[in-house]
């Protein structure tokens, strides 16, 4: 292990636990994310390897059967899991805004039903907000439930949910009806359960199927199809309708220091694959190691990993310390989702043409920055978020 992207202060207990998962990366997946991945194969292994570990509960209470760990134990797992495999930490992720959601906002029956489980993985989370026609643009959401009784009618489609097959629970942010004066105080957030699978998985509710991507294969991303889905009333987050907006922020903050953790671990694997490659080839007499220009391409990838770590780290450690982090969770997100398309490329120029072969793993990582680049809001919205939090903090007086 090199030097890059160690993190002061941490507990012993925290260290045993990022000892685990980097051995069980190295040993589990290294050897076979590049096969899998090219095989749009879902990891069934891989995941079965995960729970055992505890790590779908790390961030659950303890209470509730989990590992109680902090966002910050959780980002340097995360980022471990994705120097592996960056779609694994994906599975991971929903599943982990999830029961933080329902931690943070559900009701005491809602956490008692949803967590335990949740810890052990028996319940697996996915995560609804975007849909077709709007992107980041959460409040031309159309999908609406409709109060009937003691259940909420719902009709509408939703977009790019991880997990989406895979999952037997999904929060799903909905438009409803409350009477008040904003877009954003009329959404409710429901935990809709479900079989996993593809078709029909409930009456109303139907997985189309697998989206065929670019890279960060593996992982199911999918649609969701609701045509009359009846959901009982005490499936709203939190057992009241029209917080659901604010909930979902919630979850996205610390999901975007979760996508800075996957661009941190993709990073240092391309910086990893990069600096070792640089030693085994030579041109014109001497390793590509020695050539002055491969080594100020070393410094500068080396140097943007270093940063997004640090930069991650931080945003976790504010989230952990109960004080506003939407500032930093975007920097550290724009910074590392950026850095990591950077690292990422340089490493596939130091590769040369080998680069371009399924048979070197830099191809694989080459397809899959890209997404860190969308996921969890594009970088405009990283910067339009940062913008505004900074004109707050500097706004002229008098």
């Amino acid at each position: 292990m090199g030097r890059l992207a160690q993190t002061e202060g941490l507990t012993d207990v925290q260290r045993e636990i990022l000892s685990t998962v980097r051995s069980f990366v190295d040993k589990q997946i290294i050897p076979v994310a590049t096969e899998l991945e090219h095989r749009d194969e879902y990891p069934t292994e891989i995941v079965e390897g995960m729970k055992q570990m505890g790590l779908f509960g790390l961030m659950i209470p303890e209470e509730y059967g989990g590992l109680g760990e902090s966002l910050l134990t959780y980002a340097l797992v995360v980022e471990e899991i994705a120097r592996g495999w960056m779609s694994v930490s994906g599975i991971i992720n929903t599943h982990f805004i999830v029961a933080y959601m329902i931690k943070q906002h559900g009701t005491e029956e809602q956490k008692n039903y949803f967590l335990p489980k949740m810890a052990e993985g028996e319940i697996r989370g996915a995560f609804s907000m975007s849909e077709p026609h709007c992107g980041s643009d959460v409040s031309a959401i159309r999908t609406k439930a409709v109060k009937d009784g003691e259940f909420y009618v719902i009709n509408g489609q939703k977009m790019w949910l991880t997990n989406g097959g895979t999952s037997n629970l999904v929060a799903v942010l909905t438009k409803t009806d409350e009477g008040a004066d904003s877009v954003y105080r009329n959404m409710t957030t429901f935990l809709i359960e479900k079989e996993p699978g593809f078709g029909e998985t409930r009456p109303g509710l139907t997985v189309p199927g697998k989206i065929d991507k670019m890279g960060y294969k593996g992982v199911d991303t999918t649609e969701l199809v609701l045509d009359g889905v009846r959901v009982p009333a005490d499936r709203i987050l939190g057992g009241v309708p029209g917080k659901g907006f604010y909930q979902m922020m919630d979850g996205v903050e610390v999901g975007r220091v979760n996508v800075a953790s996957r661009g941190c671990g993709v990073a240092q694997r391309a910086f990893e694959l990069g600096v070792q490659y640089a030693q085994q080839r030579e041109t014109f007499g001497k390793q590509l190691a020695e050539h002055q220009a491969i080594q100020f391409k070393l410094a500068e990838m080396a140097t943007k990993v270093e940063a997004a770590h640090q930069m991650m780290v931080m945003a976790a450690r504010k989230k952990d310390a109960g004080e506003r982090n939407d500032l930093e969770a975007g920097m550290a997100k724009y910074l590392a989702s950026e850095y990591c398309k950077e690292v990422v490329e340089d490493a596939f120029r130091i590769h040369g043409g080998y680069g371009f072969s399924k048979e070197f793993e830099i191809e694989r990582l080459y397809r899959e920055a890209p997404m860190l680049l969308i996921g969890e809001g594009t970088a405009e919205i990283q910067k339009m978020i940062i913008g505004r939090r900074l004109l707050e903090e500097y706004k002229l007086r008098g």
